[in-house]
């Protein structure tokens, strides 16, 4: 079919979508919804057989589903209608939720439902559950949707409307809210708009919560108020609450005036003065406790001889810092004197990475003697010296396990391993030209080229089109697609890593490894690939083309799209 998407952005699910409609054989263009004019205009010149709104801020044109079949994601099972389906089901805690997939008519989500698919909730974020459970129940529902599209409609179901969420809901109150209740609510609310609440006496939108242990308040002795910070850790700080203590990893402080801009920063980066007084409470890289907060974890795994390493790094959106890049760098570092056969590099759940921390970046636009040219310079040198650690890593096999998606610097940070798993259900973005024309770094003209030959290499990065995890494994970026989805894939990597460092051959590969690293390096040395790279990243920074900082501001304070870029509109 001709199948038209759109979508307010072309966000994680549009991408999602578009990879599967297209692997199935469709052709697929987007339009993102800018005005009905140009809605109209777009189904005039695609004519498309289904217009699918996969995610939308308002209705389609009446102009628009009165003539064509115009089938809208939502997420939430039949009969639940209205903009916070998702965050209603995480504060409710309900034990099950669902997608559907209906036609649209002149009310939010009341019209027949076409197709839908159920799934159990897991203790997670919203934003958590968008991108994994509604993503997979989504491509499931529009497939069956699309099948069934000239099937007879049937009466929509008697539905149950839930208005948007206010704050006033949302609000945590912190002397009689439990620990659950307070991380029920934060998580309803993760990744958009946050929960208003207050920090060191100034309001702030609330984000990125998880549960402290029992151990982590026993360090930070005393009687505190709820609501109270007492400590740090990373990027976050210990809050306590009326039965334990949440750690807050990212806010959103208010502006100095109404209708200012503010951005989404580490805590202990939007509230620097304050937390400098807070005590600071490490936890080892190697922690027995799983459950204790940290943006570094690691494990090991199997007998002496055939030992797995097992590194998460589960940074918040994926976006990875200078602090977070060099702390990572540190514990690649440590982990060397390790006695493993083999490491993994697992990410974390939701993405594996994305590259250089851009809200971070921005936030050093308007500090005195310094720019964000100069905090984009720190930051992808920082990314950099995490890829050569892994490149560098000879002794060992390496391991990219895409638990999640993977996007621009973090795709390149995945090809410095050995080899690339993942599960059919991530989506690869491995270009850089989106974000103002940049031209990327991360070693990115060695590894990728020697994956997919050179001609292969610029048809990518020029493409500037997300990729399904099968799609990578057909040309050579992926080595595996373990499992159809997220939930089976961790404990197979596992099985999989284990297996492979018990092999016999193990020394003999490590031996050719070493060869071919050498060889290369006689041929080009690393440090030259990086230096090329780097001066057209610096063209970038702080050459007379803005494009690059005018696309980071847009991107990161959200600011609409003014039309639908080229590579996506196949129509116009």
């Amino acid at each position: 079919m001709r199948v038209l998407i759109l979508c307010h952005s072309f966000n994680g699910l549009s991408q999602r979508l578009w990879v599967a409609l297209r692997a199935d054989g469709h052709q697929v263009s987007v339009e993102l919804d800018i005005a009905d004019a140009v809605t109209e205009e777009a189904v005039a010149l695609w004519q498309p057989d289904v217009v699918l709104a996969s995610f939308m801020k308002r209705k389609i044109p009446e102009s628009v589903w009165s003539q064509r079949p115009c089938l809208v994601v939502h997420p939430g099972p039949p009969g639940d209608r209205g903009p916070s389906a998702l965050d209603w089901a995480v504060l409710r805690g309900e034990p099950e939720w669902g997608v559907s997939v209906l036609l649209a008519n002149d009310a939010f989500d009341a019209g027949p439902v076409r197709a839908h698919a159920a799934f159990a909730m897991r203790e997670s974020t919203k934003a958590s559950l968008y991108r994994r459970e509604v993503g997979a129940g989504a491509v499931s529902a529009v497939r069956a949707a699309l099948a069934c599209l000239a099937q007879p409609v049937a009466e929509p179901p008697a539905g149950t409307w839930q208005p948007l969420m206010t704050q006033a809901q949302r609000a945590i109150a912190w002397t009689s809210d439990d620990t659950a209740s307070v991380l029920r609510k934060l998580r309803a609310a993760d990744g958009f708009p946050g929960v208003a609440g207050q920090l060191f006496g100034q309001p702030a939108h609330l984000f990125d919560a998880h549960a402290a242990t029992a151990d982590a308040l026993a360090q930070v002795p005393g009687t505190s108020a709820p609501g109270t910070a007492i400590a740090r850790r990373g990027p976050a700080v210990l809050v306590r609450t009326r039965d334990g203590g949440v750690w807050l990893g990212h806010v959103r402080r208010a502006p100095a005036e109404p209708g200012g801009l503010t951005l989404k920063l580490a805590a202990t980066k939007a509230f620097a003065a304050e937390v400098a007084a807070l005590p600071e409470l490490p936890v080892a890289l190697m922690c027995d406790d799983a459950t204790e907060y940290d943006e570094l974890h690691y494990r090991e795994f199997g007998r002496p001889g055939a030992r797995v390493g097992w590194l998460e790094f589960p940074f918040h959106n994926g976006a990875m810092s200078t602090r977070q890049c060099q702390r990572l760098q540190a514990a690649l570092r440590e982990l060397r004197q390790r006695p493993t056969q083999v490491l993994v590099l697992a990410g974390g759940p939701d993405f594996f990475s994305n590259g250089v921390h851009l809200h971070d970046i921005e936030a050093h636009a308007d500090v005195p003697g310094d720019s964000a040219a100069d905090a984009s310079w720190r930051n992808i040198n920082a990314m950099n010296d995490v890829a050569l650690e892994v490149l560098t890593l000879t002794d060992r096999i390496t391991v990219a396990a895409l638990r999640g998606n993977a996007g621009a610097g973090g795709c390149f940070l995945a090809l410095a391993a050995d080899e690339v798993w993942a599960h059919g259900g991530v989506v690869l973005n491995p270009h850089y030209k989106n974000m103002g024309n940049l031209y990327g770094s991360e070693y990115w003209t060695y590894t990728l080229p020697r994956r997919v030959g050179p001609e292969q290499a610029l048809r990518i990065m020029q493409g500037r089109l997300p990729m399904a995890a099968s799609e990578a494994h057909r040309l050579g970026l992926v080595d595996a697609v373990l499992t159809p989805e997220a939930p089976d894939f961790e404990p197979q990597a596992l099985l999989r890593a284990q297996a492979l460092a018990a092999e016999p051959g193990v020394p003999a590969r490590l031996a050719a490894k070493q060869a071919a690293r050498a060889a290369d390096e006689a041929r080009k040395p690393l440090a030259a690939y990086r230096d090329a790279e780097l001066q057209r990243m610096h063209r970038n920074f702080y050459g007379f083309d803005p494009s690059y900082h005018v696309a980071r501001h847009h991107f990161v304070y959200r600011k609409p799209h003014a039309w639908t870029p080229r590579h996506l509109a196949l129509h116009r």
